[in-house]
């Protein structure tokens, strides 16, 4: 009799196992652990890898690295942008790569959607050298961004807050990618921008868009190639907000004040990402 019980608990045992594997199994599917999250302190060099997406997991960017940004946005995101921002259907993680994609549909009212994602209230940070490995999208209208915005922007707005634009392309003009510096001092038409030399291959191949940033200065960077350095004289509230946390946005919009006229033969288009890395 004993050993009947026995068996029996040993069956109820097991099927509970099996049933606690598959949920969560079901769990992890629904919310891929993030590859690349790191918790290592970095150096103060710029030089140790701290924080990273590597897009290794297909499916929705992971939930514990990224948020949303949902909506048309005041004022077109207060750039007369036209597409609204999804939360779930432009922004898609295949085969290692992240592609955030605009689409020509009609969406709750908009006649284009995409994505915005960032790392706020997820990871941000002060000082550091971010890397951003990164394929444009082809099309007149496109405006894909790599950015940072300051944390403190929900208290002091922008931009006050310091606004970092890494990477800006403007699909009117291929193979001008840019790169500005937006304060109190000067924002908006900001005096702060810098173009790297031409390059008609940034929407057909892979370009790592970088910057370095420390508490004197910030370096732009495209490949290896220093293209601008911001250090103001002054590191006066005005000039240099950039001694505290920011965070990191990746974005697709169409039309706009620096998206410009849209092609009325566009469908879609994506710019794809490698991988998001920060060194400290």
């Amino acid at each position: 009799m004993q050993r009947i019980k026995y068996k029996y608990l040993l069956t109820v045992c097991a099927f509970s196992i099996i049933v606690f594997v598959s949920a969560c199994g079901t769990v992890d599917e629904e919310k891929p652990s993030c590859s690349g999250v790191l918790s290592t302190e970095g150096s103060g060099n710029n030089d140790v890898l701290v924080w990273s997406d590597e897009f290794d997991t297909d499916g929705l960017p992971c939930n514990e690295n990224w948020t949303y940004d949902v909506g048309k946005g005041q004022g077109g995101w207060g750039n007369n942008e036209v597409q609204f921002y999804t939360r779930d259907k432009n922004a898609y993680v295949e085969n290692g790569v992240l592609k955030i994609t605009a689409k020509k549909q009609t969406y709750s009212g908009a006649e284009y959607t995409s994505a915005r994602i960032k790392t706020q209230n997820r990871f941000s940070f002060t000082y550091g050298r971010v890397e951003v490995r990164a394929k444009l999208p082809l099309g007149g209208g496109t405006w894909p961004a790599i950015w940072m915005l300051g944390e403190n922007i929900t208290s002091v707005g922008w931009p006050t807050c310091g606004e970092i634009d890494i990477m800006e392309h403007r699909g009117n003009f291929p193979g001008e990618p840019s790169s500005a510096i937006h304060n109190s001092s000067g924002f908006g038409d900001t005096p702060y921008v810098s173009h790297p030399p031409k390059d008609l291959s940034v929407t057909s191949e892979f370009h790592i868009y970088a910057i370095n940033w420390t508490k004197d200065k910030i370096e732009f960077i495209k490949d290896d190639l220093i293209h601008y350095v911001y250090q103001p004289r002054f590191k006066d509230a005005a000039n240099w907000p950039f001694n505290k946390n920011q965070f990191i946005i990746l974005n697709v919009a169409m039309g706009g004040t620096l998206g410009g006229s849209i092609d009325p033969n566009f469908t879609s288009s994506a710019m794809e990402i490698d991988y998001v890395r920060v060194y400290q």
